[in-house]
């Protein structure tokens, strides 16, 4: 726990001063009872069995006022609040690689099946898109927030040669701010006037402000991006360029790695393919944008990503100012005290 104003522990020596303060009060009571005996033994016949009784509201005030003090202090935790999440997009791997058995039923279907589970789990108020890539990429739906729409656009995927990380980061970019005049097709067939600047500045170039300023990385809390591929980059957009995208906009790209690391070779209608899951690229991609890596071997284990994927997105831990909290604590007590000295004493002492 810290406290943004540490200096108002001055008031904290206040405390020992009231308790001098109620002993006193106790002690000049005595006196006066003893002044006027017959008096004093009166009270004592009618209150000897409940003395402690007096000592108690005194001691819930006095908590009361010590909340309120460290109130005052301005104190903060890190606690577990729901996340300002607005929309995620789901960036889903489409190459022919995805028709492998290794994970059942395919990875394709393992990888629908867990992504409309993951979709189910969000909050309404979530937008989801989705983009699909293999050789290029392409919105498949737009962010909504109709989930059914999302299951339809999940069930129309189809499989195609390539595969392009690159290209489905950028166009997800794309999607998130369409106003930043992001060009997936100019940044891919590189224009002679585009050649010679740095991808990442080429992603800003129709920017209609020309005020594009980088953010910290992770920065952005309304945006993600949730990346799922079985492959090595073939074709496109280089992979960390867009991850250089992504940062530079604070967008996390969280990364799934489905598939096996040493790689196979699969064949279908007459041709076959090597394909290998780069691990590293992908650690190397949500690392650049603060996200996470993840590795899904079978179909469970992948629900379980997506699963760890909804209760991070969802909800998430932060340092929040509870200040609140200690003076709500404090007026418990200092209700509780007047109310017992009501209900025993019939005033407030």
């Amino acid at each position: 726990m810290k406290f943004l104003w540490p200096e108002m522990f001055w008031l904290l020596p206040l405390l020992p001063g009231l308790i001098w303060l109620y002993l006193w009060m106790l002690k000049r009571r005595k006196k006066l009872a003893v002044r006027y005996a017959s008096l004093g033994l009166v009270k004592q016949a009618m209150n000897g069995q409940s003395r402690w009784k007096r000592h108690v509201p005194p001691a819930l005030l006095l908590f009361g006022i010590t909340a309120m003090l460290l109130a005052a202090s301005r104190p903060t935790a890190v606690i577990t609040l729901p996340s300002q999440q607005q929309t995620i997009m789901l960036a889903m791997d489409v190459s022919g690689s995805m028709r492998a058995t290794d994970v059942q039923p395919n990875r394709l279907v393992a990888a629908q099946n867990a992504a409309k589970a993951f979709i189910e789990e969000l909050p309404s108020k979530v937008k989801v898109g989705i983009v699909a890539f293999a050789g290029t990429a392409a919105v498949v739906q737009p962010p909504t927030l109709s989930h059914d729409d999302l299951y339809a656009a999940i069930d129309r995927f189809q499989l195609q040669r390539g595969t392009a990380i690159g290209s489905g980061l950028v166009l997800s970019l794309a999607t998130l701010f369409p106003e930043a005049g992001i060009d997936l097709s100019d940044m891919t067939y590189e224009r002679p006037d585009a050649r010679a600047q740095p991808l990442g500045a080429r992603g800003r170039n129709k920017d209609p402000k020309n005020d594009f300023r980088p953010v910290p990385p992770g920065s952005n809390n309304s945006f993600a991006i949730i990346l799922l591929t079985d492959g090595q980059q073939t074709t496109g957009i280089d992979t960390m360029e867009a991850a250089r995208m992504a940062a530079e906009r604070g967008v996390r790209v969280y990364t799934v790695g489905i598939g096996t690391v040493e790689g196979e070779t699969i064949g279908f209608e007459g041709w076959s393919m090597r394909v290998r899951l780069d691990e590293d690229t992908l650690k190397q991609v949500s690392g650049a944008t603060q996200g996470t890596y993840f590795y899904a071997g079978t179909a469970e284990e992948l629900k379980k990503v997506y699963q760890t994927l909804s209760s991070r997105l969802v909800m998430e831990k932060r340092e929040t100012e509870i200040s609140g909290l200690f003076a709500l604590v404090g007026a418990l007590f200092a209700i509780a005290a007047a109310g017992l000295s009501l209900l025993w004493f019939n005033r407030v002492v």
